[in-house]
């Protein structure tokens, strides 16, 4: 299996897993916020709060998730991925509309509900498809050439959890404070219905992917009695720091993703003006992540050349470099039009993070199998997505603080003070991102899995096929 070619039908039904994995995700990250904050009417306080719970509500789902994949017995011809990849699929499509569901009286307590079952299900999915990945393509190349499928479909599901709400949803948000009773209402059901369509797609391609495309390895006997405990097994993995600094790189990353996503529809509207421009707003996200899958092989020339970790450093450099024009736009057609050609340029950046981080961690997980015997994929993937949720909390906390101090702690579509809340929105969407990748560039920097270091650890796993 280590040493076969992957056909082209396996590459495409694999890199569906894209679909449900990062549509479901990135239409949380992007409409979520601005539903309930905007449309629900929740306050910037009750968004934090619930936010903050939602991640102290990951200390336990993400880690434990992964462990409990990690420590199930194979179930026949279901594997153990298999398993929990068919328990998850169906109810994570379903809360595609759920979402939208919020009944009147409890809208704050529903939030909280809807957000902690997204994340249980999204995180049954995410981490033993993640998991299984490294499982299924052992090698370095058989990963190189399924990844670039797996992110090229990730960026399409990306384009249309970005494009297709907006070509339903108008407006976006409410025009009047408060909110028209019959406008609010019939914006609710435009979100509905976008959930509708999305979690229709999640559906079908979830379906391809896990019965077409997932095939387990059997596990022996063995394998499984040197897997650790929970317990032992999330000792073992804060341990290394190895991992450590790749999943600290990783989280900052996704924070800029998550700030950059989150406030983008309220930037167009409050700084570019497009107040019904809500196709503008999908056509404009949609162009950074088209612009990311031409750059995709690309990415994968300058892997071969300098490495991963190289690779992704100048990426998340070029990525600062083309956010900070953001800032000097401002209320006309021309910021308008230069607006769509910025968020192209990012799209080099946002194709590097999206290309390196599987690949780094993918040599992570075999360090950690030659060190122990096993590979504990899921255990590491749940832990990552423990520490890379911390990502929407930081998010969160800064849309909240920046709002709070500029007047916007409730949502009003005429500001008291827009030139504040411009302002903030500007900070929000280029300062802190970069602050985060320079961050995260500092952290690759004392990143060691690179290198001769790299070259050695791949000879000796070479040794172990039982460990491919």
């Amino acid at each position: 299996m280590s040493e076969r070619n992957i056909s082209l039908k396996e590459k495409i039904l694999f890199g569906l897993s894209g679909f449900p994995d990062q549509l479901t995700y990135q239409a949380f990250t992007i409409y979520v916020f601005t539903f309930y904050f905007a449309v629900v009417g929740l306050s910037m306080l009750e968004m934090w709060v619930g936010f903050v719970l939602w991640g102290i509500w990951n200390m336990f789902n993400d880690p434990l998730l992964g462990a409990l994949s990690e420590r199930t017995k194979q179930k026949g011809k279901l594997g153990k991925r298999k398993f929990y990849l068919i328990i998850s699929f169906i109810p994570l499509s379903l809360i595609m509309i759920f979402l939208f569901t919020t009944p009147t009286s409890f809208e704050f307590l529903y939030f909280i509900f809807i957000i902690f079952t997204f994340e249980l299900f999204y995180t049954m999915f995410s981490v033993n498809t993640n998991a299984i990945f490294p499982e299924m393509f052992p090698t370095e190349k058989q990963r190189a050439d399924v990844n670039v499928f797996i992110k090229i479909f990730t960026l399409i599901a990306i384009i249309l959890a970005s494009l297709l709400p907006t070509i339903i949803i108008s407006p976006l948000v409410p025009t009047t404070y408060p909110p028209d009773p019959i406008e609010a209402a019939a914006i609710q059901f435009d979100y509905i219905i976008s959930g509708i369509i999305l979690g229709s797609i999640v559906l079908i391609m979830a379906i391809l992917f896990i019965f077409y495309a997932v095939k387990e390895k059997e596990e022996q006997t063995t394998d499984y009695d040197k897997r650790p405990g929970f317990f032992k097994s999330l000792k073992i993995t804060f341990s290394n720091r190895t991992f450590l600094k790749f999943t600290f790189g990783n989280m900052l990353i996704w924070y800029c993703l998550n700030v950059l996503l989150t406030v983008f529809p309220l930037y167009s509207v409050f700084v570019l003006g497009r107040t019904k421009g809500e196709l503008f707003i999908g056509i404009t996200l949609a162009l950074a992540l088209i612009s990311a899958a031409i750059f995709m092989p690309l990415q994968s020339r300058i892997a071969s050349k300098i490495g991963t970790r190289k690779g992704l450093m100048i990426g998340l450099a070029i990525w600062i470099i083309s956010l900070f024009p953001l800032v000097l736009l401002s209320n006309n057609e021309i910021s308008r039009i230069l607006s769509m050609v910025i968020f192209f340029t990012t799209g080099f950046g946002l194709s590097a993070a999206l290309f390196y981080i599987d690949l780094i961690h993918g040599d992570v997980i075999d360090q950690d199998a030659l060190k122990f015997g096993v590979k504990r994929a899921a255990s590491y993937y749940g832990v990552n997505a423990f520490i890379h949720r911390f990502s929407m909390i930081l998010g969160i906390t800064t849309i909240a603080t920046i709002f709070s101090g500029t007047g916007w702690s409730t949502y009003t579509p005429i500001p008291a003070d827009p030139f504040l809340i411009e302002l903030g929105l500007k900070s929000i969407i280029f300062l802190f991102p970069a602050i985060a990748l320079v961050g995260s560039i500092i952290i690759w920097k004392y990143y060691d899995l690179h290198g001769e270091k790299l070259k050695l650890m791949r000879q000796e796993l070479d040794k172990h096929p039982e460990l491919k």
